[in-house]
């Protein structure tokens, strides 16, 4: 019994509290985590951003025109303009005599005239930007005449073009053909003086051939400049073939673009504005996606 007694009192003896931990020590309080937001995918904004920059450009670029001829005036309303490039657009390949063709046999015929004007230039220039960048003594000789020629305004080069071949078209084609060789000479010869020297001496090493010294080392490495000089001849030649066309007539854009100014009819010189502009941005995104790959392989 009194082991009895004494059982109880241990069991109703109060326990001694139990020390205080430090704050520092303490656990820290449990907090509600919010569920961490999932990004978003990458590949979504690199496939949307080349396509919506440029259509909030041009929803901008026809905002603006809409705001500034909605009082009426001389400038067509980008409606007008939309409607008269439907109806020219519907049949762009008509014939009604030589003078008075669709918009599609305009834009043809100045496309042949860029590109025998180009082409030639291309079979002159870049062999002599080769031989400029090869030769100390021919770059001696020929940079003062470059740097002489290249400023002179393309269509200073018309009446000599005129005067020589007696018609329009190959005066034309002329005017490109000058305008145009001027960056592909000196991209060209540029990439060559800057093939590393280390190449050259695995060449005269290995003795060989200048032939093979250009095809086999210098090509390849002097390729990016090369197209890069393409890029901008090509350019240079579709902004002057549209003024060389208002001055020497026939079939062609530039041609096209006074013919309408003659007869008033702004809403079509606007549409010829536009179909210039898509048509040179086509030619250089072709050319950069040809030096894309060549860069790459």
């Amino acid at each position: 019994m009194v082991a009895a007694v004494f059982h109880q009192a241990e069991v109703l003896t109060p326990t001694a509290p139990a020390p205080a931990l430090s704050p520092a020590l303490a656990p820290a309080p449990l907090r509600a985590t919010k569920p961490a937001r999932t990004p978003r995918a990458p590949w979504l904004r690199r496939a949307l951003l080349p396509v919506l920059a440029p259509v909030l450009g041009l929803a901008l670029l026809v905002g603006v025109w809409a705001l500034l001829t909605q009082k009426g005036g001389p400038f067509p309303t980008p409606q007008a303009t939309f409607d008269a490039a439907a109806k020219l657009f519907a049949d762009p390949f008509y014939r009604n005599g030589p003078n008075d063709q669709g918009i599609g046999w305009n834009i043809l015929n100045s496309l042949q005239r860029v590109g025998l004007g180009f082409g030639l230039a291309a079979l002159v220039g870049i062999p002599l930007g080769f031989l400029i960048g090869r030769f100390a003594f021919l770059a001696a000789m020929l940079n003062p005449l470059v740097s002489l020629l290249r400023p002179v305004s393309p269509l200073a080069w018309l009446p000599i073009g005129l005067l020589v071949f007696k018609s329009a078209n190959p005066a034309a084609i002329w005017t490109i053909f000058i305008c145009s060789i001027w960056p592909m000479i000196l991209n060209t010869a540029q990439g060559v003086q800057r093939v590393p020297q280390d190449y050259l001496n695995v060449a005269r090493v290995l003795n060989l051939s200048e032939w093979k010294l250009i095809t086999r080392i210098l090509f390849p490495a002097v390729l990016p400049y090369l197209l890069t000089g393409v890029r901008l001849s090509v350019g240079t030649a579709w902004l002057v073939i549209v003024a060389a066309e208002m001055l020497t007539g026939g079939v062609g854009i530039g041609f096209w673009v006074w013919d309408e100014w003659n007869n008033l009819n702004v809403a079509h010189i606007l549409i010829a504005i536009f179909v210039i502009g898509f048509v040179g941005l086509l030619l250089e995104q072709l050319l950069l996606l040809l030096a894309r790959k060549v860069s790459h392989d």
